[in-house]
């Protein structure tokens, strides 16, 4: 039986392929969750499994059990800061925090959203021929998670920004 067309209001119908990744509304964040969840809840059983062996210790000084406290609150410390990576994206700015550092851009600033096989985290080119690293998409733990954040931000960068490139393949 040979094809047949159908008519002409159901041609109207029928569903089309998507343009393209559709940019979420603003404002929006995107963080590593699991990397988040991982890092603050080993380091609060960290801190308690320390502080509890700490004060067990009945030889041991005070001084030294109140440095084991320390410790365990340095250990507690450091994994909050690796927690902290994230990118806030709003009508007019785009910020990027990573460990030590935070950076607001215009959205005309960025030219390009890079996430290439490989790479720990997504990279911003930016217009004044610099790249700016953005921990808070990472695929580490979380691949296609990064990769969809990764696609909406780039979809922001061309909503909102000058850039016409687009980034690597993902």
């Amino acid at each position: 039986m040979p094809p047949t067309t159908p008519p002409e209001e159901d041609r109207d119908s029928m569903p089309t392929a998507p343009a393209g990744p559709q940019a979420p509304a603003l404002p929006v964040t995107f963080r590593p969750h699991v990397t988040r969840i991982v890092a603050l809840s080993v380091g609060i059983v960290m801190f308690v499994v320390i502080t509890v062996v700490a004060l067990l210790l009945d030889s041991a000084a005070p001084w030294e059990q109140m440095s084991f406290v320390v410790l365990a609150a340095v250990f507690l410390a450091v994994l909050a800061v690796l927690s902290r990576p994230k990118v806030v994206a709003e009508a007019d700015t785009l910020t990027v925090v990573n460990l030590t550092h935070v950076r607001r851009l215009a959205w005309a600033e960025v030219l390009r959203v890079n996430l290439r096989q490989g790479d720990p985290w997504v990279f911003l080119d930016l217009s004044d021929g610099t790249s700016l690293p953005v921990m808070g998409i990472q695929p580490g733990i979380a691949r296609q998670s990064a990769i969809r954040d990764a696609l909406a931000l780039r979809a922001l960068v061309d909503a909102h920004g000058t850039g016409t490139e687009s980034g690597g393949p993902f």
